[in-house]
């Protein structure tokens, strides 16, 4: 622990972390709070500033993993619809029987229960991706808060 950092710089750093938790409360609110404290507050101390931009490429790193995620299951939703749609055959309407053929087809890659399990994939992908952002952003707040340097994981630095 360095001892030139000051209490104050400290809980600025902490609040910085913590601050991205407001997307909970307000769009983008793990973009703009963070960014107006590290913003007015970066020349006070080194610490601050490292703190500060670790948080926010953290956060845009986030938000690029989640886009990539939401555009690839966008795209499997999209194209394993057409096989659902198939098994309720809508033109045979005056008859009571639904087919439930779940046979699993990897050969191809684009049927029904394959892009089941790879939207459930997505899906654990993006769960992974919160409980990441939680828990990586309470470790840098109680890092920080005792005067620590915390690199997040998987961050692409965007502001150096």
């Amino acid at each position: 622990m360095d001892s030139s950092i000051t209490k104050h710089q400290k809980n600025l750093s902490a609040a910085i972390h913590i601050s991205t938790f407001s997307k909970y409360f307000i769009p983008f609110g793990n973009f703009i709070v963070p960014l107006i404290l590290w913003t007015s507050n970066k020349n006070q101390s080194q610490f601050i500033d490292y703190n500060g931009k670790q948080a926010l490429n953290f956060q845009i790193s986030i938000l690029l993993y989640s886009i990539a995620i939401g555009v690839v299951a966008f795209t499997l939703a999209l194209f394993t619809t057409w096989d659902f749609i198939d098994f309720i055959s809508i033109s045979e309407y005056n008859t009571h029987h639904i087919d439930f053929d779940f046979d699993f087809d990897f050969d191809n890659p684009l049927s029904f229960s394959a892009g089941i399990i790879l939207l459930s994939t997505m899906g654990i992908l993006g769960l992974g991706l919160l409980v990441l952002d939680v828990v990586c952003t309470v470790i840098a707040t109680l890092k920080s808060n005792e005067g620590i340097e915390y690199k997040y994981p998987l961050t692409i630095n965007f502001i150096n």
